[in-house]
């Protein structure tokens, strides 16, 4: 099975120049790769390139099995306990807004107008980055030069992250840089560095609805 090509996206060019060659690529896999087809463009379902407010990158999907859905960072209602780098995001959310998660689902987000990319979109079970050079980065450029079109929120994580700021068009963008959550770089500068409200402050200035990020 393959992953469909995700509707509200297709017309990036990497759907007719790339991606032939890496599904071919993940057909021809013999390891089990994650997460399943059916949800590996699931970030872009869930939201569309006009509904796209915040942008957060992730880098792989988790490489547990039963872990990675589609989106970064968020892993199925069931999954306990949660990822370290994802814990370190809940304690800095509570943190800064006061806000306590127990699940790790992060579709409510999603369905906001938060885009969870990863900037790779599929890994071999138990290795992670395995499929760094496959080119989805490809894929992550183009929505990033896409979304930046109009006004829009970045929230990068960490330096594989801020390396594709320069595919981000000038603009009236918020632009936030910080450590990535990881439990070797969290207490670098990510805590303590409150995103979401930073977020939220921003929207709000500009008249736009603010994410409810205890959904």
């Amino acid at each position: 099975m393959t992953a469909p090509t995700p509707e509200l996206w297709a017309d990036l060019p990497f759907f007719t120049e790339d991606w032939p060659r890496i599904r071919g690529a993940l057909m021809a896999e013999t390891r089990q790769i994650l997460p399943p087809a059916e949800q590996r463009f699931a970030a872009l379902d869930l939201t569309g390139p006009e509904n796209t407010r915040v942008v957060i990158l992730g880098q792989d999907p988790y490489p547990t099995p039963g872990h990675a859905h589609g989106l970064a960072f968020s892993v199925e209602p069931d999954v306990r306990p949660l990822p370290r780098s994802l814990k370190n995001i809940y304690a800095e959310l509570e943190s800064d807004l006061g806000v306590t998660r127990t699940d790790g689902d992060l579709r409510s987000w999603a369905q906001q107008g938060v885009l969870l990319l990863n900037t790779s979109l599929s890994v071999p079970a138990g290795e992670a980055n395995g499929h760094k050079k496959l080119g989805w980065h490809k894929l992550v450029h183009q929505v990033l030069d896409l979304t930046s079109r109009r006004p829009t929120a970045y929230i990068l994580w960490g330096n594989q992250a801020q390396a594709l700021e320069k595919h981000i068009n000038p603009g009236d963008h918020l632009i936030l840089k910080t450590a990535h959550p990881s439990p070797l770089s969290a207490r670098r500068g990510f805590f303590g560095s409150r995103p979401f409200s930073a977020v939220n402050d921003w929207l709000h200035a500009r008249g736009e609805t603010t994410i409810d990020w205890t959904a």
